[in-house]
C-alpha cells in the first residue's frame, strides 16, 4: 500500500531516484514507527510522515517523523552524534532531537522538604542540551519544552507544585519505573522517560508517596544540579538552580504503589 510519505528533494538525492520511489511505493517504509523527533509511535499509511536522513562520515541512517513535527530533510551529524542518534531511534530516551544529540535524561530521587513535609521527587537534569524538535540550532530549550507542557518555573522552592494533569509517575513493586505523558491527539499516556532497569526508591520515598499519592518533579537543564551524592547537597543545588531561573516543577499523579 503507498504510504504517506514526504521525500524532499535533498534526501531523494542521497538516497537515489530509485531508494525514493521504492519507499513511496510502500516497499521499503514502515507501516509504524517511532517518530524520530517527538518519539511517539506514527504510522505512514495513516498520516503524513517525513523521510529524515542523518548522515555521518562514514554511516548514514533513514528515520522517520511525523510531518508536523519534522519536514524531510538530511541532517549533517559527526558519526559519534550519529551513533547516538541511533541508540535514541532504537530506544525511549525521553524527548527526542532534531540534530541528534547523546543526550540521556538523568534522574535522581530523593526527598524535598516543604513547608515542614516531606515530599517525594523526582530531579531530571540532561547529559547534554536538548534542541527543539526541528530546530538546527545549538541552543538549549529542554525547559522550554517543559514550561509548553505545563510545568512551572520557580525562583523559590517555598510551596507544593501544582498538579499537571495527564502526567503520572509509574511506580511498580516498589521500584521507579517510568514518567508518563499524555500521548498525542488524546491517545493513552506514553513513556516521557524510561527507566532501562527499574530503579530502586527507599523506603521512605516510597512511603511518602504513598501518602501523597504524588511525585515533584523537578526539571533543570544540563549542568545545573549535577549528581548530589546526599539529599542535603541535592536540595541545596536546587535551591541553587531556582535562584538562577533554571528549574521547572509540577507534582504528577502516582501511578502504581
Amino acid at each position: 500500500m503507498p504510504r504517506m510519505l514526504d521525500v524532499s528533494d535533498a534526501v531523494r538525492a542521497e538516497i537515489g531516484d530509485e531508494e525514493a520511489d521504492r519507499l513511496l511505493v510502500g516497499d521499503n517504509a514502515p507501516g509504524s514507527y517511532d517518530c524520530t523527533s517527538c518519539r511517539t509511535p506514527g504510522d505512514s499509511e495513516q498520516e503524513r510522515t517525513s523521510t529524515v536522513l542523518f548522515i555521518g562520515d562514514e554511516t548514514a541512517v533513514l528515520a522517520f517523523a511525523h510531518a508536523t513535527c519534522l519536514p524531510s530533510q538530511v541532517v549533517q551529524v559527526t558519526e559519534e552524534q550519529l551513533q547516538g542518534a541511533v541508540r535514541s531511534i532504537t530506544a525511549e530516551e525521553g524527548f527526542g532531537t532534531a540534530a541528534p544529540q547523546q543526550a540521556v535524561l538523568g534522574v535522581t530521587s530523593g526527598l524535598v522538604l516543604i513547608a515542614g513535609e516531606l515530599h517525594p521527587a523526582l530531579v531530571v537534569e540532561p547529559t547534554a542540551p536538548i534542541v527543539r524538535p526541528g530546530s538546527m540550532g545549538v541552543g538549549d530549550d529542554f525547559l522550554p519544552l517543559l514550561i509548553e507542557q505545563g510545568f512551572m518555573p520557580l525562583t523559590v522552592i517555598e510551596s507544593v507544585p501544582h498538579v499537571l494533569h495527564g502526567w503520572s509517575v509509574l511506580l511498580a513493586m516498589g521500584q521507579l519505573h517510568a514518567v508518563l505523558q499524555p500521548g498525542a491527539n488524546g491517545a493513552g499516556q506514553v513513556a516521557w522517560w524510561q527507566a532501562h532497569q527499574p530503579l530502586q526508591v527507599t523506603e521512605g520515598w516510597r512511603a511518602a508517596a504513598n501518602k501523597h499519592q504524588q511525585v515533584l518533579m523537578f526539571a533543570a537543564p544540563v549542568g545545573s544540579i549535577g549528581r548530589q551524592p546526599r539529599e542535603d547537597l541535592l536540595r541545596d543545588a536546587l535551591d541553587k538552580a531556582a535562584a538562577n531561573g533554571k528549574l521547572v516543577a509540577a507534582a504528577l499523579p502516582l501511578a502504581g504503589t
